[in-house]
């Protein structure tokens, strides 16, 4: 049993260094190419997709479906949870990150973006940005978050990811997950067990399918990023450089 999992291609405010959190961003240009090139990767490797997974966020949810059509899989049978949504960067969302280091420091940055469980300021109940004024999000029965750390991701999706990794064993094939810097560093860290300190310094490129395979009891047996070495480490290291200061 493989399952990948996918961050979104590159949307507009990636490309505007912002944080975006559960702001409904459309994909860029490059991030469409990137959803197609991911395609690519996955038939080139010749994998197929017993299932799709994607969030609510239409970065996420337009990938699935360039990825859907290009690998002929029935896209009415992409299914959708909240849990898999991004982090709630709180009232972060929207700023550049590059001037927010130079207005709080790289560190708290750094803290904010990548530590365990150290939450950014929330957002107030009436701010417009909050998720309970999109309709997107009308369905929810949880509450809304105001803004979360990693922590709080990991708790919304446990009871997703319970039910999910249960119901992919019993059906093996490959299973593809599209979501988010933090909804999949999440589920990396399940999967792999790692510290709060390990998880600091996971970092997953937009279009870049990552591949784990399994044994027959379920345990992870090969881990592999669908891209050469070099150009991971090129990826990765601009994604740690979005939140230091412009030079």
């Amino acid at each position: 049993m493989k399952l990948i999992l996918l961050r979104h291609g590159e949307s507009q405010w990636n490309l505007e260094n912002r944080f975006t959190g559960w702001k409904d961003v459309p994909l860029t240009k490059s991030g469409i190419i990137e959803a197609s090139l991911s395609a690519e990767k996955l038939v080139e490797n010749d994998i197929k997709l017993s299932t799709i997974q994607t969030s609510l966020l239409q970065r996420a949810v337009n990938t699935a479906k360039i990825i859907s059509e290009r690998m002929e899989f029935p896209v009415e049978k992409i299914e959708y949870d909240w849990r898999l949504n991004e982090r709630h960067y709180g009232a972060l969302e929207g700023l550049n990150k590059s001037e927010t280091a130079l207005k709080y420091g790289e560190k708290q940055v750094l803290i904010w973006r990548r530590s365990y469980d150290v939450v950014p300021p929330l957002l107030e109940s009436n701010d417009k940005r909050h998720p309970k004024f999109n309709l997107v999000f009308k369905n929810i029965e949880a509450e809304l978050p105001s803004g979360e750390s990693l922590k709080n991701v990991i708790d919304r999706l446990n009871p997703f990811w319970e039910n999910y990794f249960e119901n992919i064993k019993k059906n093996l094939g490959n299973h593809l997950i599209v979501a988010h810097s933090n909804s999949l560093r999440a589920i990396i860290k399940i999967l792999e067990n790692l510290s709060d300190e390990e998880i600091m310094s996971v970092n997953i490129p937009t279009g870049v399918p990552l591949i784990y395979t399994f044994n027959n009891d379920f345990k992870i047996i090969n881990k592999s990023f669908l891209i050469d070495e070099k150009d991971l480490i090129k990826k990765q290291k601009k994604i740690v450089n979005q939140g230091k200061i412009n030079k």
